[in-house]
C-alpha cells in the first residue's frame, strides 16, 4: 500500500507531523535517517516522500545525516517517486551560500555576504565587507550557529583567535552586513505546497536564536519554547499580512521545487527588505498558532494528504 515516508533525523521535530497524519487518517512511515543503507540495486516504494532534512543535524550528533538524505532522495528522483523538499531543497538547506545565489538570481535582496574559509580569511572578508557593524553565521548552520554581532575588525580579531570561535561543521564562515532594523523583529513567512499560510513577527530583542520549534536543546543558546507566554510574545502571527515579496518567495520556491519552507527577511529603516534564510525543514510555534487559529503541521499533513492521493488514488479514494 502506498503511503507517505517522512525522511527526518529528530523525532522530536517529526511526532507533531505524525500526530496530525494519525489525525487525518494518513498512512505513513517514519524513515529516520542519522545512520542507514540506500541499496541501488532495488526499487523504492511507491508512496510521497517528504524530506524534514535540518541543517543542524550535526549537533544532535547525526553529522552525515544530510549526506545520507542525498543519497536517498537521489535514489527516489532516479525513481520518479514524488518527492517534496527533494535534492534541490535540500542543498540550500545546507548551504546559506547557495541559498543567497539562488534568490538573487531571482531578483530577491539578501544581505552583502563574503564567504571564508579560514581564520585569516575570515578577518580578511570582514576588511572586504568595509560595513562598521556585521556579524559571523555558519554556512551550514541552523539554530542561530555562529551568529556573532561584531562593531570592529579588532573585536573579531579577538573572537577568531580566542577559544569561543566555532569552527562551522562545513569549514565555512560567512561574514555579512549587519541589517539594523528600526524595530528588533524579523519576519518568518510560512510556505505549504508552495504557498503562503502566514507571517510571523519575532521578537530579536533577547538574541539571534529564532527557532519556533516546540522542543529543542541549544545548549547556552537563547530559546523561548517551552516557557511560559510572557505579556509580549517572541512569535505572533500577523494578522492579514500582505506583501509583494510573497508573490516574489512563491515563485523563487516554484523554481526551486520547494514545497515547504519557512522564510525570513528584516526590514531596515528605509523599508528596504532584505532575505537572509531559508529554512526547508521548518517547524511552528503552538502557542501563536493557537492564537491565530491556523496550523501549519495540519496544513502539511492536508498537503500531504492530497499528493498521495494522487498518486494512489484508488486506496485513498
Amino acid at each position: 500500500m502506498s503511503k507517505v515516508y517522512v525522511l527526518h533525523e529528530n523525532d522530536e521535530w517529526t511526532v507533531h507531523l505524525t500526530k496530525r497524519l494519525e489525525e487525518l487518517e494518513v498512512p505513513y512511515e517514519v524513515w529516520h535517517l542519522d545512520e542507514g543503507i540506500v541499496d541501488l540495486t532495488e526499487e523504492p516504494p511507491e508512496g510521497v516522500f517528504y524530506s524534514r532534512m535540518s541543517a543542524s543535524s550535526h549537533t544532535r550528533g547525526h553529522r552525515f545525516a544530510p549526506e545520507l538524505t542525498e543519497s536517498v532522495l537521489a535514489w527516489l528522483e532516479q525513481h520518479g517517486r514524488r518527492v517534496l523538499n527533494g535534492s534541490r531543497a535540500l542543498r540550500l538547506e545546507v548551504s546559506k551560500v547557495n541559498q543567497y545565489t539562488a534568490l538573487q538570481s531571482h531578483g530577491i535582496k539578501t544581505p552583502k555576504t563574503i564567504a571564508a574559509v579560514g581564520k585569516e580569511q575570515i578577518i580578511q572578508a570582514a576588511e572586504k565587507l568595509g560595513e562598521s557593524s556585521f556579524i559571523t553565521k555558519h554556512n551550514r548552520a541552523g539554530k542561530g550557529l555562529g551568529v556573532q554581532l561584531f562593531h570592529s575588525i579588532e573585536g573579531l580579531k579577538e573572537y577568531v583567535n580566542g577559544d569561543d570561535f566555532e569552527l562551522p561543521v562545513d569549514g565555512i564562515t560567512l561574514i555579512q552586513e549587519y541589517i539594523e532594523a528600526p524595530e528588533p523583529y524579523i519576519t518568518r513567512c510560512e510556505f505549504v505546497g508552495g504557498k503562503f499560510i502566514y507571517a510571523v513577527r519575532v521578537d530579536t530583542s533577547e538574541g539571534f536564536e529564532l527557532c519556533p520549534a516546540d522542543a529543542c536543546q541549544i545548549g547556552d543558546l537563547f530559546c523561548p519554547v517551552g516557557e511560559e507566554v510572557e505579556e509580549k510574545p517572541k512569535f505572533q502571527v500577523v494578522e492579514n499580512f500582505e506583501d509583494p515579496l510573497i508573490l516574489q518567495l512563491e515563485t523563487f520556491l516554484e523554481k526551486n521545487d520547494i514545497a515547504v519552507a519557512g522564510i525570513e527577511f528584516i526590514k531596515d529603516k528605509n523599508g528596504q527588505i532584505y532575505v537572509y534564510d531559508i529554512n526547508t525543514n521548518t517547524n511552528y510555534n503552538a502557542d501563536a498558532e493557537a492564537k491565530h487559529g491556523k496550523f501549519g503541521m495540519l496544513e502539511l499533513a492536508n498537503h500531504l494528504k492530497q499528493e498521495l492521493a494522487k498518486v494512489a488514488p484508488v486506496v485513498n479514494a
